[in-house]
């Protein structure tokens, strides 16, 4: 994350109340490994799952959304105690209501984050809209912040980062950290 983070992005990231990634290519580098037996495999980055557990410990709940239903998301979902997963849904806009309604967010205090074609539909209704730095170009253009990491590489951390310094709660992340048992 630059350090150089200007007073109108940090405003953006000041209003999310509800994170919403999509997976591949944003959570992992966008590859599927299958093993000898068919089984999908897929590397996540530490520190965005670090990140994520940290942002849901500061109180706001982050949701996967992606439009492919792999079993081996759940694990991941269930290690940085996410919110909920939201597998096997197109167009991926077709789930705002719901999820708006359920965890009584507005759709402009949603941040999202995508990287492919199949991502700019959400985009276009949430308030954050985020591409990581490999999106692709008509995805970049839909964004009102582009990270500079590439996903699957810490990019998912740069965006939380910002949620915690747009909102003050750096210190609320570091307590918890200290005393993890409060």
């Amino acid at each position: 994350m630059s350090k150089n983070i200007s007073d109108k992005t940090l405003k953006l990231f000041k209003t999310v109340k509800l994170l919403i990634l999509d997976v591949d290519g944003v959570l992992t580098k966008g590859e599927i490994i299958y093993d000898d037996r068919g089984r999908e495999l897929k590397i996540f980055n530490v520190k965005d799952g670090l990140g994520i557990f940290l942002l849901r410990k500061a109180g706001i709940k982050t949701i996967f959304l992606t439009a492919k239903n792999s079993p081996v998301l759940y694990r991941r979902a269930r290690d940085m105690q996410v919110e909920e997963v939201i597998g096997g849904i197109l167009p991926k806009e077709s789930a705002l209501l719901k999820v708006s309604s359920k965890y009584k967010v507005k759709p402009e205090n949603i941040c999202f984050m995508g990287d492919d074609l199949i991502d700019i539909g959400l985009m276009r209704h949430v308030g954050v809209a985020v591409a990581v730095r490999d999106a692709e170009d008509s995805v970049k253009k839909e964004a009102v912040y582009v990270t500079c990491k590439n996903g699957g590489e810490g990019a998912v951390r740069e965006v939380v980062n910002l949620i915690f310094k747009a909102q003050k709660l750096e210190d609320k992340v570091y307590k918890f950290i200290k005393n993890p048992e409060k």
